[in-house]
């Protein structure tokens, strides 16, 4: 079972409205839309996914990281390992 199962479909809810703002995006360019107004678009956008990405971290490291370290061994210095690259994707973008 997925970190993120419980609210799958509030993750899915958001998601669709994120393509829905991306859908905005292409409108506003095939409509020749003011750049700032496109831009004032794509932040909010941007904002969205990364709201979208935290709160998956979140759920992912409060139960698969947290799963796996309470095992212990090989596989929760892999998890813990691998939601720090996650994260510094994350900073970096």
């Amino acid at each position: 079972m997925s970190g993120y199962t419980e609210n799958k479909q509030e993750h899915l809810r958001r998601l669709r409205r994120i393509e829905g703002q991306a859908r905005g995006l292409q409108r506003m360019v095939e409509d020749d839309k003011y750049c700032i107004d496109i831009l004032t678009q794509v932040s909010a956008a941007t904002s969205a996914l990364q709201s979208f990405a935290l709160s998956l971290l979140e759920e992912h490291m409060a139960h698969c990281v947290a799963e796996a370290t309470q095992k212990g061994g090989e596989e929760a210095q892999l998890k813990v390992k691998e939601a720090a690259e996650a994260i510094a994707r994350l900073v970096r973008s």
